[in-house]
């Protein structure tokens, strides 16, 4: 079983974490791992589904970047290797304005 640290942090270097979350899987698909944070962030009573939905899309037009240690995640299938203390960045990117 590995613990998945959650780091949320902007372009600007401002840097919060943001929750802990014990993974019983060595592998897990990006896609799961955003799931399962969503699932534990939302408040009680509410449903994950628009939520997870609005992460999802987020992530495929770099409204963020995901990083696992130094190394960036490009892909929601990518496979990540969980270890007993893995660091998951979530980068929020600020668009340029207009653009």
């Amino acid at each position: 079983m590995g613990m998945v640290t959650f780091v949320d942090e902007t372009t600007s270097g401002e840097r919060r974490d943001a929750l802990g979350l014990e993974v019983a899987e060595e592998r897990l698909a990006l896609r799961e791992l955003i799931r399962r944070r969503v699932l534990e962030e939302v408040v009680d009573g509410q449903d994950a589904g628009p939520a997870y939905e609005r992460a999802v899309e987020a992530f495929g037009r770099n409204g963020f970047l995901v990083l696992v240690g130094d190394r960036q995640i490009e892909e929601l299938d990518q496979q990540l290797e969980i270890r007993s203390a893995t660091e998951v960045t979530f980068l929020k990117l600020v668009p340029l304005v207009g653009g």
